[in-house]
């Protein structure tokens, strides 16, 4: 069993950052009081300080399905508990319409690592269900610590492992989830759901927490709470933003020991970067992770990187190829840009033919791509297309270079985009979170290998065209920090 403690004010790490002290924040809660507390303060999360809301018990909690390399055949389970479970365990049946599950189910060995945060002392396990079969419906569920003697197990989930070769389906994107994650983002990602409910692939593209400089478990709590069982039973595909890493006293960033606990990943990414590296082939795309804070922090780790992701698409029998990292290719934000990925990754982007790069970090809304030719509104691509969403409160302001080159753009719309793959064509959607159409278009490959697109998206018809800051009183280049939401009347 690994572990990992932290204890909250100053943060002792252990976790491969042996002897190094930590500076952390100081409350899970309120980031800072603004007058009478009784009427507002700015907050991160739900849970008022002091209190305790997401303390590890004997029951499961945090269960997340996660993708192998070939998830046709093999799936990934992340669950934690107190620590009364030292023998963790999952089972998987074939799932079928009588209650009778267990009859059928095997069981499962898993392994856990030891995490202590403000909440107390948690457990993390997973486990990789093998051999299983394609295009099947399967029910599982893990189980807990004991009471008495007695074991607790989860509610029983659903998933379908995809066909093992490409068929049409659907998956779902979002940009930064971070700060008021269960009061803002929840009602994203619900709304995603009902707008896509066959979606057999989630992609989260960084900052899902908002804990940089400490670890904050109550935001990783609404995390899970934000998406409920949908974490269990869709493939969630994540990639890190800056947000998941705990900056030390000398300023480097690393990776906080919850995002292996809960995301251990698929395994066959660079010996450096295990868990943020990864990709998986699901059903006809392939979909890939890069590490971008780490490749901005390191010119090392981005060509390490950079090589490794040539061998990945060298060999790539997939029909379509995604990437998603969270620092934008191109900016849509003022005062940001990140010229190292444009050295070391868009050439291999462009060698490569990735089709999509799905990115967060710039808080606002932007689609910029390479065009050849083309006539109609059906352009000729020479790249992928580029996209930056946000779907939690934090919102920025979008730079003029952003709006001369990229469309459309917007600021202060919290967003999810949805991806249909089908044969030879991908339609992409971007929809508020209250649903309404902002972005739409389609890509084509012809017989030639080459990829167009044909522009749909509502334009000057949307409510939203080109929507801009309404907050009178928006910080300093920005238009909403987030915190002083949950708590605003």
């Amino acid at each position: 069993m690994k572990s990992v403690v932290f204890s909250r004010g100053s943060l002792t790490v252990v976790a491969g950052l042996l002897g190094m002290l930590l500076t952390g924040c100081a409350g899970n809660a309120a980031l800072q009081d603004v007058g009478d507390p009784n009427e507002f303060r700015e907050a991160n999360t739900l849970v008022p300080e002091g209190a305790v809301r997401y303390a590890p018990t004997i029951f499961p909690d945090r269960i997340v399905l996660l993708p192998t390399q070939n998830p046709a055949t093999s799936q990934t389970v992340a669950w934690r508990t107190d620590t009364s479970l030292t023998a963790p365990q999952a089972q998987i049946a074939v799932a079928k319409s009588t209650p009778d599950l267990h009859r059928d189910a095997r069981r499962v060995d898993g392994t856990s690592t030891q995490l202590r945060t403000e909440n107390g002392t948690a457990l993390h396990h997973h486990v990789t269900f093998t051999d299983l079969e394609p295009d099947t419906l399967y029910a599982y569920r893990v189980r807990g610590g004991e009471h008495e003697g007695q074991s607790t197990w989860s509610e029983w989930f659903q998933f379908r492992t995809p066909k093992a070769e490409f068929s049409p389906f659907t998956a779902v994107y979002f940009g930064d989830a971070q700060n008021a994650v269960k009061s803002h983002f929840s009602r994203v990602i619900r709304e995603a759901f009902r707008n896509a409910p066959e979606a057999m692939v989630m992609v989260h593209a960084g900052d899902l927490v908002n804990s940089r400089y400490g670890v904050h478990d109550d935001e990783w709590g609404e995390w899970f709470d934000a998406g409920g069982w949908m974490h269990g039973m869709v493939n969630q595909f994540v990639s890190p933003g800056n947000h998941e890493f705990i900056t030390d006293m000398l300023g480097r960033r690393n990776l906080m020991p919850q995002w292996p606990a809960h995301f251990p990943g698929a395994g066959n990414g660079p010996a450096e970067l295990p868990h943020t590296v990864y990709y998986t082939d699901f059903q006809g795309v392939r979909f890939i992770s890069l590490d971008s804070t780490e490749a901005l922090q390191s010119d090392r780790l981005a060509r390490v990187q950079a090589e490794w992701l040539r061998g990945v698409l060298r060999d790539n029998p997939n029909q379509w190829t995604i990437v998603t990292h969270h620092h934008p290719m191109f900016s849509v934000s003022l005062g940001r840009d990140n010229a190292e990925l444009r050295e070391h990754w868009q050439p291999v982007y462009d060698e490569f033919g990735v089709d999509l790069v799905l990115q967060g970090h710039d808080h606002t809304y932007g689609r910029g791509q390479n065009v050849t030719e083309g006539t109609s509104g059906r352009l000729t691509l020479d790249g992928p297309v580029y996209m930056v969403s946000v779907a939690g409160p934090k919102m920025y302001l979008v730079s003029e270079t952003a709006e001369e080159t990229m469309d459309p753009t917007a600021e202060e719309l919290q967003l999810f985009q949805t991806i249909q793959f089908e044969e030879g064509r991908l339609i992409y959607e971007a929809r508020t979170v209250t649903g309404a159409l902002f972005d739409k278009f389609e890509l084509t490959r012809d017989a030639e290998g080459r990829v167009h697109l044909n522009d749909l998206a509502p334009g000057e018809e949307s409510p939203y065209f080109r929507h801009r800051c309404t907050n009178p009183e928006a910080p300093q280049n920005r238009c909403w920090n987030g915190t002083e939401l949950i708590h605003a009347h």
